[in-house]
């Protein structure tokens, strides 16, 4: 059972969050994480952002995806309207920074991201984002709008307490490196996605 380990302010350069740390073990050095803007109306439904660690795109700006994009709009959107962005760790769908790496290799000689993740024996996206939930339930979140692209997500919501009010889209431009990660997302995974985005050079 995860519970409340640890929280404070943080100011950022989107604004002022509240910070909370979420794990069964205090000494967890990779809890989840709440991050909740200091505008957010808990009486009403709350925009809410479930997003999983991405280090390769949120620290080291790589282009293959659009992970650390949509966590800069999140923040910038929730700190302009309220919400709260739920930070799972939960690295390249939940296989780890080095199986991430190793399928990285493989997507280099022609593989797509599923099936660079099937060749190394992993699943598609072995993401779970019931603990999500649980993190809503502890911060007594019962409608929510969920900022997302995801059918998985959504499904999640549907099948819990929670009450979904709506679907808040996050789509980013593709780049030319991301293309074919965006594509798989909207193919393989039926990711909500609109064909006309144009691609940057």
């Amino acid at each position: 059972m995860i519970k409340t380990q640890a929280e404070a302010n943080v100011p950022t350069e989107y604004g002022n969050f509240r910070m909370i740390a979420f794990s069964d073990n205090e000494k967890d050095w990779m809890p989840h994480i709440a991050l909740i803007a200091e505008n957010t109306d808990f009486s009403k439904p709350v925009n809410v952002r479930f997003h999983s660690e991405c280090i390769t795109g949120e620290v080291f700006h790589s282009k293959k995806c659009e992970c650390g994009q949509q966590l800069n709009s999140a923040m910038k959107y929730v700190h302009e309207n309220g919400g709260i962005i739920v930070y799972l760790r939960q690295e390249g769908r939940n296989i780890g920074i080095i199986n991430k790496l190793k399928a990285y290799a493989l997507q280099e000689q022609g593989l797509d991201t599923v099936q660079a993740n099937l060749q190394l024996g992993l699943p598609a996206d072995d993401r779970d984002f019931e603990v999500a939930i649980e993190i809503l339930k502890l911060l007594e979140v019962k409608n929510i709008n969920l900022i997302t692209n995801n059918p998985d997500k959504i499904k999640f919501v549907e099948n819990s307490e929670i009450i979904l009010n709506s679907r808040i889209p996050l789509q980013m431009r593709a780049t030319k490196e991301s293309k074919e990660y965006l594509e798989t997302k909207k193919s393989y995974f039926g990711h909500l996605l609109e064909d006309e985005k144009e691609i940057d050079d």
